[in-house]
């Protein structure tokens, strides 16, 4: 099967200063993927996803978002991302759920230059597929902490991504909120085609979830394929040690 590669790493390597955080990692993203990104704190997994977004650079190596070196690449629009909640936004700021989608659409290139009636319908298409079409007007920081993260992917969709990269999306939330969460994700994956590439601690659930694991620790890269999930605990294990299988099983 010809599988579309949209992220290609290839020998990337990246320090803080003198500390080094990855070493030569190799990656590839394909369309369809729904892939988890796990491993101990401090192993490089948001630094990942920041090199691939161009945020920051890597010390060697190269990425290619799209087949455009990530350097040159200036299509973000077709690229969703979700930062970790804590640091995305100030959720003490008077802003409407509107408002906090609409602000994203001007950042797309003039895709939806159109006209203000053209942009609230947008908005409203997008909140309709989080199911919070009827939260428009309400206050951001109102709002609990399940309901500020479908705000958030809508957000991230309303420019129509292709892929869409989720940093410890599910921190803060309640467990049925996160149920709804993880049932949204595969929605988008599977009905609407969104490549999904998520960075997680939710090692258990992510292991049931996604088709692809990526393992990251010790300056080592884990990619396992996964069809039937059944591999998906062995490859943890290499990254975590023994002491995971406890904490891996159905939700």
């Amino acid at each position: 099967m010809n599988m579309e590669k949209l992220i290609s790493i290839k020998n990337v390597s990246f320090s803080y200063g003198s500390r080094p955080v990855l070493e030569n990692i190799n990656l590839d993203i394909y369309r369809g993927d729904y892939m988890g990104i796990v491993g101990p704190n401090g192993s490089g997994k948001s630094t990942l996803l920041k090199l691939i977004l161009g945020i920051l650079k890597p010390a060697k190596g190269s990425i290619k978002v799209f087949g455009k070196s990530v350097d040159i690449f200036n299509r973000w629009e077709r690229v969703g991302y979700v930062r970790q909640k804590a640091s995305f936004f100030n959720l003490g700021f008077p802003a409407t759920v509107e408002e906090v989608i609409s602000a994203n659409i001007h950042s797309g290139k003039g895709l939806f230059n159109t006209s203000v009636k053209r942009c609230r319908e947008r908005v409203y298409e997008v909140l309709s597929h989080v199911n919070m079409e009827e939260y428009g007007g309400r206050l951001i920081g109102n709002l609990s902490g399940g309901q500020q993260q479908r705000v958030f992917i809508a957000r991230a969709l309303v420019n129509s991504p292709e892929v869409l990269f989720l940093d410890e999306p599910t921190v803060g939330i309640d467990l049925d909120s996160q149920r709804e969460f993880y049932c949204l994700l595969e929605k988008l994956n599977v009905n609407m085609r969104i490549t999904i590439v998520m960075v997680s601690h939710d090692i258990g659930v992510i292991a049931q979830k996604v088709n692809r694991i990526v393992c990251m620790g010790d300056g080592k890269l884990i990619c396992h394929q996964n069809s039937s999930g059944e591999m998906i605990p062995e490859v943890l294990k290499k990254t975590y040690g023994d002491w995971i299988s406890p904490i891996i099983h159905d939700h």
